[in-house]
């Protein structure tokens, strides 16, 4: 599947304009914004995926376009998928842009797993 590349590249614009440690990885399909070495924000090809504080997670499903991410069967507590359809005005994509790079100030950092033998 490939990903948004217009919405990759307005993500890319509003990130770069508070952040100089980015780093772009193609993963679950799509790319993915690494700041500061933590997985923040994921584009696909008709949404995006955030990582964002898990205290606000239940009250941002409530808004328009918002869905739990459930990349594994399940939902993720702290990530969600948002519909490009909801991203159309610059004001909407740096609402939910911010939210994800502001969680990425106190987000941990992913542990490597190590593979079983």
């Amino acid at each position: 599947m490939a990903y948004n590349e217009t919405l990759a590249n307005r993500v890319r614009e509003l990130i770069a304009e508070t952040h100089n440690r980015i780093e772009e990885k193609k993963m679950f399909g799509g790319l993915c914004f690494m700041v500061n070495d933590k997985m923040s924000i994921g584009v696909e090809a008709e949404r995006l995926m955030l990582r964002i504080d898990p205290a606000l997670y239940e009250s941002l499903l409530e808004k328009d376009g918002c869905t739990p991410m459930n990349f594994t069967g399940k939902p993720m507590k702290g990530y969600v998928y948002v519909d490009q359809d909801v991203l159309k005005g610059k004001k909407q994509l740096q609402y939910w842009v911010g939210l994800a790079l502001e969680y990425n100030k106190v987000a941990k950092v992913a542990k490597n797993k190590k593979r079983k033998a």
